[in-house]
């Protein structure tokens, strides 16, 4: 999932903890795909974790910034992307259940995506030794946690699953406020920093969807959040 920043958000942030902060980010993303959606009772979704070069220019790092480490991304693992069209097309056909199974996974997406961002947030927070509330860390300053390109993606579901645009901001409070749950939940914070340090020891390209899961059921989490 692309990362992009607020231009100013770089002042006091060095190589090395932008790195560690991408992990967390990731790892949020990654760990909510498996968990999040299994404590839905969600179909499974591919993805895996691709350890890469930082780009400056496509991540929109200001150019005076120059990176020789890895950044971690993960691709894949939208349950909406992987639907046929057909099927997107024929939901107004769906029966009650299948409408609200849809629009679980609709949500979950979006959930998904705004995690990530909140994830590099409370590390951001820990590490500074902040608080981390909502209040603080609302929808908007996502933009400064790499959040950019995730919101516009959220949008952009909203604007299928949503046609009146005057709800979006509602509907995306709500979601936000799910995403803020998630991440504040004991058990699932664990297993998203047992994530992130695995993400920034590993030595490969890749980190497969199954060894993501191996690190993540170590943790048992609870049955709701």
């Amino acid at each position: 999932m692309k990362r992009n920043y607020q231009a100013d958000a770089f002042c006091f942030v060095n190589d090395q903890e932008l790195i560690r902060q991408t992990a967390f980010h990731e790892a949020g993303h990654a760990t909510a795909i498996y968990l999040y959606n299994k404590q839905k009772q969600l179909p499974p979704v591919h993805f895996q974790i691709t350890i890469k070069p930082l780009d400056r220019l496509k991540s929109g790092l200001p150019n005076n910034l120059a990176y020789d480490r890895c950044a971690a991304v993960v691709e894949g693992g939208r349950l909406i992307h992987s639907l046929p069209v057909a099927l997107l097309e024929s939901t107004r056909y769906f029966s009650s259940v299948e409408q609200d199974v849809y629009q679980t996974a609709f949500e979950a997406d979006m959930i998904n995506l705004l995690i990530g961002p909140l994830a590099e947030a409370r590390h951001v927070a820990l590490r500074d030794d902040e608080q981390f509330n909502a209040r603080l860390v609302n929808i908007d300053a996502l933009h400064y946690y790499g959040g950019t390109s995730d919101l516009e993606k959220v949008y952009e579901y909203l604007d299928i699953f949503i046609a009146d645009r005057r709800r979006h901001e509602e509907k995306l409070a709500e979601l936000f406020g799910q995403a803020f749950q998630f991440i504040n939940s004991p058990v699932y914070w664990q297993a998203i920093e047992r994530l992130a340090d695995y993400i920034l020891s590993n030595k490969e390209n890749i980190i497969s969807c199954e060894e993501v899961i191996a690190v993540l059921d170590k943790s048992s989490p609870p049955r709701s959040v």
